[in-house]
């Protein structure tokens, strides 16, 4: 449990990420910074030139794919530097002018699809086969052709791409307000300790055995929020509009399509996933009923969600984690475990530990050319073993498409993105239910196991609802409050607790405010739970030893963007535009709570 929440320098330098195998110093990343800002004249030279020849799309890709090289590593050394510590102004300096060359960067290269358009997709087809150099573009081109309605002339596309620095004023502000300007009233525990809050140590507070410390950690963390509940109403309903405005420049029907389109998924696919959800809320009813029997309450309350159902809690060092995350993913061979092992202890991928003005929760990121980094707010409990484990499934998928892949198919896409993380902890809760016959470790491993369900099969359905709600009512013309945000988070809360959970509608309502970057990326959260669907479905295959399933999966983290998402992960054997992963989640669900029941049966 942590007590106290230390500043940034006083994090023992081996628990912090190592930054500086991306630049040595500063004035290396100054100097780099200044490199791109000037090479992108040589993108410039290319504009009006691309239906020359092959050749010369051969050369701007050439040229393009260096100069969006270096700048990723200019982005991301400033983003992370600027998460570690909110606070730290020159960390938000370099970030802020990271942003900004991140558009310019893009509108300088904003002249090309239009003008491979204006070339046409039939001569285009012909000159990749001709150019080894561009023999790679095959679905990049099949994509374009998809695109092709929704891309408009070069002026206006270079618009779109200077729009995106300003546009990112909201989610910044949200930003700055949870990580940098919220200050939360500490906790005072039975015992007379105190807690203090902080959006790293928060998560530890709402699983700590004391009622009265749980209580109060949700009371005065919601409570913040409220506070600036109409500020944050404000950046939403704004970037609700920018999405709208995106969606109606690029001739799309709405801002659900304009989401789903670019990576050829069907909107159905959306639909589906809340149609199944809602069918299934009467799992979330029993749980929530077994718990409140197991904890002894007569009423079970929304702080009551995370409580402990044990009183003897694991307790699990970074070091421990680590060990029990290699041998859990062991089924996927030996070069799978010794890079993520290596990557962890000699090559310093993880921020470890909170610190204040850390960014809340946890993230991986990583570039072409660097390798990843995790962001943590590590406790040793279950819980932090968990995380952890998603954010390895990150960063190895980040490891193996980035390596396999040329840089226009390097990125993994949004729908593909949390499928590795989720199948990461499938392995590993698979090997600690296997090895670890602990009664107590076992219903805490089944308590962590529902938390992660809670967060990607309750509250993520909950937000993806709510975002296409206020998506759909600015697209009429409509707004909204703050005040009807939070009455639509509680009606939707209300149907997966049903008549189990005692509501404070306000304080449950404000949820929404705590996504302090999900529900600003267009249509992300629905994403989700269907990548804990897919993950679940292929891990089964994986650990039934199932002919391909390794070969296939490890196909999978290598296509990167090179396939549609849908395509890639048919190929890793699941079909995600079938409910039926779906379904089958909720039915793995339904096994741990029957577990769970037979376990604290007297």
């Amino acid at each position: 449990m942590i007590k106290d929440v230390l500043p940034r320098n006083k994090i023992p330098v081996e628990h912090t990420w190592d930054l500086y195998s991306i630049y040595p110093n500063d004035d290396a990343w100054e100097k780099a910074f200044e490199e791109v800002s000037t090479e992108l004249s040589k993108l410039n030279e290319f504009q009006g030139r691309l239906s020359e020849s092959p050749t010369v799309i051969a050369d701007w890709l050439d040229v393009s794919e260096e100069i969006f090289t270096k700048l990723g590593k200019v982005y991301l050394y400033a983003h992370l530097f600027h998460a570690a510590d909110t606070a730290d102004q020159l960390a938000s300096v370099k970030n802020a002018k990271a942003k900004t060359l991140f558009a310019k960067t893009f509108a300088a290269n904003s002249f090309s699809y239009p003008e491979l358009l204006a070339i046409g997709l039939d001569k285009l087809n012909q000159w990749i086969k001709s150019e080894p150099r561009l023999a790679h573009l095959e679905h990049h081109l099949d994509k374009l052709a998809r695109q092709q309605t929704h891309i408009r002339s070069k002026e206006v596309e270079e618009l779109f791409s200077l729009v995106q620095d300003p546009f990112e004023t909201a989610s910044t502000t949200h930003r700055l307000i949870t990580d940098t300007d919220m200050t939360f009233p500490a906790v005072i525990g039975t015992d007379s300790t105190e807690y203090t809050i902080t959006q790293g140590s928060i998560r530890s507070l709402l699983v700590y055995p004391d009622r009265k410390v749980r209580h109060d950690a949700w009371k005065n963390y919601a409570d913040q929020h409220l506070a600036y509940k109409n500020t944050m109403a404000n950046c939403l309903m704004t970037v609700a509009k920018q999405h709208a405005f995106m969606a109606k420049a690029k001739r799309y029907n709405s801002s659900l399509e304009a989401s789903t389109s670019k990576s050829h998924i069907p909107t159905d696919v959306f639909h589906k996933l809340i149609e199944t959800y809602r069918k299934n809320t009467p799992t979330w009813h029993r749980y929530w009923r077994l718990r409140r029997k197991i904890l002894g309450y007569s009423t079970l309350h929304e702080y009551d969600v995370w409580a402990p159902l044990t009183t003897s809690s694991p307790n699990i060092s970074f070091e421990q984690a680590t060990e029990w995350i290699c041998e859990g993913m062991k089924p996927l061979g030996d070069e799978y475990v010794s890079v993520m092992r290596r990557g962890i202890c000699e090559q310093h991928w993880v921020d470890i530990y909170p610190n204040k003005g850390k960014t809340a929760g946890a993230f991986s990121a990583c570039v072409k050319g660097t390798h990843p980094f995790i962001l943590m707010n590590y406790t040793n409990d279950i819980f932090g073993l968990s995380t952890f484990a998603h954010e390895l499934g990150h960063s190895m998928h980040s490891y193996f498409s980035k390596n396999t892949q040329p840089l226009i198919y390097a990125y993994y896409t949004t729908f593909a993105a949390e499928v590795a993380s989720n199948f990461n902890q499938a392995l590993v809760r698979h090997y600690l239910f296997r090895t670890n016959g602990d009664r107590n470790f076992q219903i805490a491993l089944i308590e962590e196991t529902m938390a992660n369900f809670y967060r990607y099969f309750f509250i993520m359905p909950a937000l993806s609802c709510l975002e296409l709600e206020i998506h759909e009512r600015v697209e009429r013309g409509q707004g909204f409050s703050a005040d009807e945000l939070i009455s639509l988070m509680a009606d939707l809360f209300a149907e997966g607790y049903g008549t189990e959970v005692e509501m404070d509608r306000e304080r449950i309502g404000i949820t929404w405010a705590k996504f302090s970057m999900h529900l600003y990326m267009n249509f992300y959260v629905y994403q989700y739970a269907t990548g804990i669907s897919a993950a679940h479905a292929i891990s089964q295959k994986v650990l039934n030893n199932e002919p391909n399933a390794v070969e296939n999966y490890l196909a999978f983290l290598k296509s990167g963007s090179s396939m549609y998402p849908l395509d890639a992960l048919k190929m890793a054997g699941v079909d995600m535009t079938s409910p039926t992963p779906i379904e089958d989640t909720f039915d793995v669900m339904r096994q741990l709570i029957d577990r769970l029941e037979v376990l604290t049966n007297p």
